[in-house]
Order: structure tokens, then sequence, then C-alpha cells
């Protein structure tokens, strides 16, 4: 029903992912393969909400919609069998900024946060912004995915007043078992750190895995979490700035809505409400169908690698589109792997080590493209090993 080999051409649409590289690479011939968007159109019934809306051509103040509410009350419903009520729900303008006003909310200049790298780089980055102090508490990569070292993990988090947790991982793909996350919600408990629970990605979990919500894993999980979630990345809209918060516990939930409703965070704008009704009301079918297209990527860019170029491992990924290629056994330093990426294979990725040190050697591959686009970049990346 939905092509997902079309190619479309979003340079000169002020794209981070195309128009940006240029500033960034200091040169226009790269194939963009790293922002965490789709090169597929964003879906048609979520288009065709924004062109109705349009159609009134009077774009005055708005609040929220009563559809925003119920949509995503029963997306969360049928989707991960959370019963969630109206005022649970907080609208946040994106979830990185979600995260920063969390920061602001719950924690003090100076404060302990606590990331486990290699971890998403705005977790990290906006805690030092925001004049938090960082704790790295790294995961371990052990037969082909990414484990929590429990042992580490309980002395690191000591003291810290947040945990900002991937769930699922990014960049590495990982779905936490409900038994590790019930892990860190019994040590976080007893720590008294807050657990920020970034489940962006959530929707998009590759069959036959399954996500788990932090906040449904027990009672210590419900009481002592934040929940963000956001349509954005599953339906191609994060252009849009439309997310949420989910708390279940009170006091935290009057605490966190008095903090944004103070300077106004939690209002939306006029698309934001309406676009999130639209993909939930009516995006089962075209969800389904996208995760079997980026399945079909994973599995032609694993066996590619194994075929052509047999020194680049990818860690395979539970969740989302996002590869994380393993370069070790290129025996590459990181410029040379910069060079072997840029100017010998001529594609834009993000390199390992914007995720922490622990990504030295690595490079995050996004293959949510026409299957077109990934054949022509692993084409190139093979050209340029074999040439080395």
């Amino acid at each position: 029903k939905y092509n997902f080999d079309e190619v479309i051409e979003r340079r000169g649409t002020d794209s981070v992912k195309y128009d940006a590289v240029s500033e960034r690479w200091g040169r226009s011939d790269l194939l963009p393969m790293w922002v965490a968007d789709m090169d597929f159109r964003t879906p048609p019934f979520v288009i065709e909400a924004i062109r109705r809306r349009l159609d009134h051509e009077v774009l005055g103040y708005t609040f929220v919609c009563e559809a925003w509410y119920t949509s995503i009350i029963n997306w969360q419903k049928e989707r991960h069998g959370w019963n969630v009520t109206r005022e649970m729900l907080t609208f946040t303008p994106g979830i990185v900024r979600g995260l920063a006003f969390a920061l602001q909310c719950f924690t003090a200049p100076g404060d302990k946060v606590m990331v486990m790298p290699p971890v998403y780089h705005p977790f990290f980055l906006v805690t030092q912004k925001n004049e938090r102090e960082v704790v790295f508490s790294p995961l371990i990569l052990k037969d082909g995915q990414y484990h929590i070292d429990f042992n580490r993990f309980r002395k690191d988090v000591q003291g810290c007043k947040l945990l900002v947790l991937s769930n699922p991982h990014n960049p590495g793909g990982r779905v936490w078992t409900k038994e590790e996350l019930s892990q860190i919600a019994d040590i976080c408990y007893e720590s008294g750190t807050l657990v920020i629970s970034d489940e962006i990605h959530a929707d998009l979990t590759l069959p036959p895995y399954k996500h788990s919500t932090f906040a449904l894993i027990s009672e210590k999980a419900r009481m002592n979490s934040l929940v963000f979630m956001s349509p954005s990345k599953a339906f191609n809209m994060p252009g849009l700035a439309s997310s949420y918060a989910i708390i279940e516990n009170d006091e935290l939930r009057h605490r966190f809505q008095t903090y944004m409703e103070a300077s106004e965070f939690s209002e939306g704008h006029l698309f934001a409400y309406l676009s999130v009704a639209a993909a939930y009301s009516h995006g089962t079918e075209w969800l389904d169908q996208v995760i079997a297209y980026i399945q079909g990527n994973i599995d032609y860019t694993e066996h590619y690698l194994k075929e052509q170029i047999p020194t680049i491992k990818m860690i395979r990924p539970q969740a989302s589109y996002l590869i994380f290629l393993d370069c070790r056994e290129l025996g590459l330093n990181r410029e040379e792997l910069n060079r072997l990426f840029v100017e010998d294979a001529h594609l834009a990725l993000n390199e390992g080590t914007t995720f922490g040190k622990e990504g030295e050697g690595f490079m995050r591959l996004n293959i949510a493209c026409p299957r077109a686009t990934l054949e022509q970049a692993l084409k190139q990346l093979t050209q340029a090993v074999n040439n080395r």
C-alpha cells in the first residue's frame, strides 16, 4: 500500500540530514546516512490532517484538542498495555527539551546525573550545558549486544539525582528485558535516583522483540519515573516537535506540570496536537509496513557486510533503524576511520565517539531509506575498504 522504495529529493528543504552536510563536513558530495529521521514520506494521514487545518486559512491561537488525549490513551492501551489517564499527560516540545525541563525541575546546578554510554549524546550534552555533573556508567558489549554491568551500575548511581535511560537503546538498538529494567528500578528506588525513560524508539521495536515501558515494570518503577514518548520517530515527523511525558506518581507529576506551566512550556503549537492525533488514530497499518521494510533493510545490510566487508561487523538492532557498525577490525585510528567514511566512501555517518568514548571504532548508520540508497551507500563503503 505504501511505497518505501520511492527516492524523494530532500535537498533544499532546510533538512538537517541533507542541507547541513556542507556545514558539518565542509563538502556537499556525501551521501547522508546520519541524522535519525527517515527518507520516507511522512504518512499521508498526518499530511492530510495538517492540510485540512490549513484549508481553514486562519492560523489563530489554539488549545489542545480532545483527540490528542484520546489518541494517546488508546495507543498506549493497545500498543503497550498501559492504562494512561488524561491527568498523567504533559505536552513537551520535543523529548530532548523535555529532558532539559526535567533537569531544571528535579535537580540543581552541580547535582549528579547518570547516563550509560555509548548513548544518545544530548543526554550528556544537555546535562553538562545545564551545569549538572555527568556520571558515566558504561555498557558492556558482549556477544554482539550491549549489556548493563549491574555491579558497576549500583556503585555509579549512588549520589545521582537522575538516571537518563535510553529505552530502547540508541545507538545500539537494544530492547531491554523486563528483568534488566526491574533491576534498574530497584537500584534507583533504593538510591533515591529518579529515572527519566526516553522511549521515543519504542514504537519501532522489531519483531519478535517486545518493548517494555519502564513505568509498568514494577511499583518502584511506577512511582519513581517520568516516561517520555512521541510519534515523531515512528511516523517520521520530528520537525513538528511534539512529544509528551507520562507520569504516574501524583507528586512528581504535580511538580513537573507546575514547572512546565509556569513558563508555558507545556503549550503546543497549532500542528503539534492534531498531527499526534492523526498518527495514533490511523497509523497502525503504516507503522507495521514501515517496520517490515526497515527489517528488510537490516537483513540486507547484515548479509551484505558478511559477504562483502567481513571486517565491519554490525550490532543488529532490536528496535529502530539505526545500526551501530563495529569497525575496529579495520585497525584504523579515529582520524583514519573518519577519512575512510568521508573522503574515501563519500558517506556522512555519525561517528561512534559522538556517543561517548566507548563508541570509538564505531560508526552509526541510518538505514531508514529506500533500498536503492542503502545499496549505493554499502557499495561506496566496499570500494573504499577494498582500495585501502
